[in-house]
């Protein structure tokens, strides 16, 4: 079965939850994507901030609930991540939240030493598979692209690697790169969301999201300017490519330390 994947490309309002949840529900509801699945960036509800202390969010907290709402509106999964504090700790954390109210989540495994993400939150442990609609689905977060390694398509484990952002433009060379690198060397769809405009900090982000086939060509790309953008995925057209180029069966084996 085909999947209708949607990603939502926009500027972030500097540490303000509310105005970013409004902000979202008001693009999602003027868009009314038909789609299967909306993407949101990294830290949708205050952008890429160390203000944990302050900011996060109860693992149960209002965010969540404003995803549970929107993914029943829209009838499609929706997925994003943002600060949450539980246990004493705080993680960058990507929620998964199904049409139903269910939901799972990945805590950010690689975390940005060279903004000291690393002195705030706590690191995640372990990566999420999750299916829809016949679809397996590996969701990541920004750095975690980096890391080959830990994004490995193990068996053909996922057929759909995702990776959400707050990328800068600086090392837009290195996003635009790494995920077309991540799809050939899975042979997996890949689609990275990040946003744009200018952040706290006066970082700029050009935004460069992309979904990208398995033999590494672009399927849609989009700088610089806002939008949400959908496109349907064919997994016929993934499976036929697997079986004419079966690179799995011959991938070295690994163990994570």
């Amino acid at each position: 079965m085909d999947l209708r994947i949607t990603i939502v490309q926009t500027a972030l309002h500097w540490q303000d939850a509310e105005k970013n949840r409004t902000m979202f529900s008001e693009k999602l509801a003027a868009a009314a994507p038909q789609t299967d699945l909306i993407i949101l960036p990294e830290m949708f509800t205050t952008g890429f901030s160390m203000e944990a202390e302050a900011l996060a969010e109860e693992a149960a907290g209002p965010t969540l609930l404003w995803m549970q709402q929107e993914a029943q509106k829209h009838q499609a999964v929706l997925t994003g991540s943002v600060m949450v504090k539980e246990n004493g700790h705080y993680y960058n954390r990507l929620y998964w939240v199904r049409p139903d109210g269910s939901y799972e989540q990945y805590n950010k495994k690689h975390l940005f030493r060279m903004a000291k993400e690393h002195h705030t939150y706590s690191t995640g442990g372990e990566k999420i598979v999750v299916e829809l609609k016949g679809w397996n689905i590996c969701p990541l977060v920004c750095y975690d692209l980096r890391f080959p390694v830990w994004s490995r398509n193990v068996s053909n484990s996922y057929d759909l690697l995702l990776y959400v952002a707050n990328w800068p433009q600086a090392r837009s060379l290195a996003w635009r790169t790494l995920l077309q690198a991540r799809a050939i060397e899975n042979v997996a769809y890949v689609a990275g969301v990040n946003r744009v405009g200018t952040d706290g900090n006066n970082h700029p982000y050009s935004g460069d999201s992309a979904i990208i086939h398995p033999k590494g060509h672009h399927l849609l790309q989009r700088s610089q300017i806002e939008g949400i953008h959908s496109l349907t995925l064919s997994k016929q057209e993934l499976n036929d490519f697997r079986e004419a180029f079966p690179a799995h069966l011959d991938a070295d084996t690994f163990h994570l330390g």
